[in-house]
């Protein structure tokens, strides 16, 4: 069986991470001579959208002394989908024993990939335009992951040093495209033109950026765990999580393995700036990744690789991001009130994992020693 540690994210140990993150936080709150009742209070009320005193306002909802902001609601969840996505991507690499940490440069792939075919061929009809800018944008994800896995299957290149090194080409490639070939040529800053509108995804609460493309992130939660646990694919990745060269020699295709396990690594990070573009941005701009896609490690480690839990896990993140800057909006905290936060956490999880990944390499090593029984008899 797997660690613990791994298989299943311990939801004491991540409860117990998030809470002293938020006691340090109040901690320096206070020694800093803010009301930690009311930042705490306020952060709540803008990742929620639930807020005191009577609705005002088409998109506000009464809920007795309360209110919902639908506004407010959206923010989160808008923060939460690319968050998601990139969490999911990172921990179905690690159940294969893989740290992808390019999940910055795939959302990049993907998100310019996607502005191309959504300004190209403005005039084909929406059913087709929008499925083929999701699908390119998602495939240009898996092309990115899939090269650091044939890197990682054929010339046993260490993942974490090839897709962070394809980071960093993902994003000057996508620089220069957008100040040439791919430049708006109505507009001096470097950027595409806007996506055609048969390739955006709907809006669903207007004067925001939160699209359908909500659903499709949830629908990748599902569709994750049933591969993973229930089909041969999903087999073969996690034998080879466990033991690489167990898995080999019960005649698992692990190169193979690696590679589409990469591959769809990449795809879930493509498929996160796919959405980011045409559903929230409608444009590839510099910096329009953020750090979503290392955001989704910290995401991915909170959880560990059971994608119900990284669900939960970018809930947490989004809302600390979407109630962070409303937390700035009413009062005079700063928003790095939740970057503080989740440093903490990060911090915590971190070690736990590196106390995994040392107990992992112990029980490996030991593995080795043991004699190895012939194929037939596995």
């Amino acid at each position: 069986m797997v660690p613990t540690v791994i298989s299943r994210p311990g939801l004491l140990r991540s409860l117990i991470s998030v809470a002293a993150a938020l006691l340090l936080a109040a901690l320096l709150l206070g020694l800093s001579g803010y009301n930690v009742a009311m930042a705490f209070g306020t952060l709540w009320s803008g990742a929620t959208g639930i807020i005191a005193g009577p609705a005002h306002g088409s998109q506000q909802v009464p809920l007795g002394s309360f209110h919902l902001d639908l506004f407010q609601l959206a923010q989160t969840l808008t923060q939460f989908i690319p968050l998601l996505l990139c969490g999911l991507a990172v921990a179905v690499g690690l159940q294969a024993g893989l740290f992808n940490i390019g999940g910055q440069g795939q959302f990049i792939a993907g998100a310019v990939t996607a502005a191309a075919v959504g300004v190209a061929w403005p005039t084909l009809p929406s059913f087709f335009h929008l499925p083929l800018a999701l699908l390119a944008g998602t495939l240009a994800g898996a092309v990115w992951g899939g090269l650091a896995g044939l890197l990682k299957a054929w010339r046993q290149v260490n993942e974490v040093v090839s897709t962070i090194m394809l980071n960093y080409v993902a994003d000057n490639i996508a620089n220069y495209l957008i100040t040439h070939s791919l430049k708006d040529p109505h507009n001096q800053a470097p950027q595409t033109a806007a996506v055609s509108p048969s390739a955006t995804l709907p809006i669903l609460v207007r004067h925001t950026n939160l699209s359908i493309g909500l659903f499709l992130a949830l629908l990748a939660v599902p569709v994750l765990g049933l591969l993973v646990q229930r089909t041969a694919l999903g087999f073969r990745i996690r034998a080879v999580g466990r033991n690489a060269k167990a898995a080999r020699v019960a005649g698992v295709p692990v190169k193979h393995t690696i590679v589409i396990t990469m591959a769809l690594s990449g795809a879930l990070a493509g498929l996160a700036g796919t959405i980011q573009v045409l559903g929230a941005q409608h444009r590839y701009f510099p910096n329009l990744a953020g750090t979503y896609g290392f955001d989704g490690i910290a995401v991915a480690l909170l959880a560990g690789i059971d994608s119900t839990s990284v669900f939960y896990s970018a809930l947490f993140f989004g809302a600390l991001a979407g109630g962070a800057g409303y937390l700035q909006d009413q009062t005079n905290i700063p928003d790095s009130l939740g970057r503080i936060i989740q440093a903490i956490i990060i911090l915590f999880v971190g070690m736990r994992f590196l106390f995994y990944q040392r107990k992992r390499k112990q029980m490996l090593t030991h593995s080795e020693t043991m004699p190895v029984q012939d194929s037939t008899a596995l």
